[in-house]
């Protein structure tokens, strides 16, 4: 028998009815029109501007960067889904994923939850 699924994920499963996964890191982020000349409409995800974490407030954790590690098995130790490494990156913040384990020995902030306001659940 098929579990029932939460609202919320079933939303996500309903093309249209959301533009990014609840997993996504632009879930919260706002959608702009943009409209052309000949009067289409062009839907786009404006930008995601981030306050630093506040280490006072220690809303990070560091971590020192191992040979071999990956921001995808980062994610996977600190918040059981790889698919959420992207909430690394945005700690530290990087635009490429690989310059967080590019180099051993290096220092990055581990987000805890809640550490960006607004950003949606976090799974730590």
């Amino acid at each position: 028998m098929a579990e029932i699924e939460p609202y919320e994920s079933a939303l996500d499963a309903i093309p249209g009815a959301h533009p990014y996964p609840r997993s996504s890191r632009y879930h919260d982020a706002e959608i702009g029109v943009h409209r052309m000349a000949d009067g289409t409409e062009v839907r786009y995800t404006k930008r995601r501007l981030l306050p630093p974490l506040d280490e006072a407030a220690q809303e990070s954790a560091p971590h020192t960067v191992s040979s071999g590690e990956r921001p995808d098995l980062l994610a996977q130790r600190y918040f059981g889904d790889p698919g959420q490494w992207w909430q690394i990156a945005d700690a530290n913040p990087v635009l490429d994923p690989h310059e967080l384990t590019g180099e051993p020995g290096r220092t990055i902030a581990v987000p805890h939850a809640g550490g960006f306001p607004g950003t949606g659940a976090r799974y730590v």
